[in-house]
């Protein structure tokens, strides 16, 4: 439940903060890589369920960001959710790597759709949203494959 209420939470924070501080971009897409960890996260708990919070996370958005920041942030979710939501469904590969591969899929197209949506598709906002992005995710794909080395085989 934790991991939900972080990635609603995450979203309307960042969605908000894009709105707020639109100079901070920079800042604000760093942000992004916690995003789709959590989401992922999700993903993994509450499967298709992952898809709901997305929308709760969307529609508080509208309440809370600008209309343009909202939108930008619904397709570029929606969109990379089906890539993330396809990944989970058809690969039986361990979690730690679908967590890897569905952001490896899913993390370009959101970070360009969103941004190009804003208005704000610049080099240094999309190289460091990757990074953070991707960062954060194969830190994550780490302590979950350090986990898995631990356990021991079953006979």
């Amino acid at each position: 439940m934790m991991f939900l209420l972080l990635y609603i939470g995450s979203v309307v924070l960042i969605n908000f903060a894009f709105s707020a501080a639109p100079s901070l971009d920079v800042l604000w897409s760093a942000w992004g890589g916690l995003v789709f960890i959590l989401r992922d996260m999700v993903q993994a708990r509450f499967g298709h369920g992952a898809l709901l919070a997305m929308l709760a996370a969307l529609l508080l958005s509208y309440f809370t960001a600008e209309p343009a920041i909202a939108l930008a942030s619904a397709v570029a979710f929606g969109i990379s959710e089906l890539i993330d939501w396809l990944v989970f469904s058809v690969t039986r590969r361990p979690l730690r790597d679908r967590l890897w591969l569905s952001s490896a899929l899913s993390i370009p197209v959101d970070t360009l759709i969103f941004f190009g949506m804003i208005g704000a598709l610049t080099p240094a906002v999309v190289g460091v949203s990757l990074l953070s992005k991707f960062a954060g995710v194969t830190a994550v794909w780490g302590v979950m494959a350090a986990r898995a080395r631990r356990q021991p085989v079953p006979r």
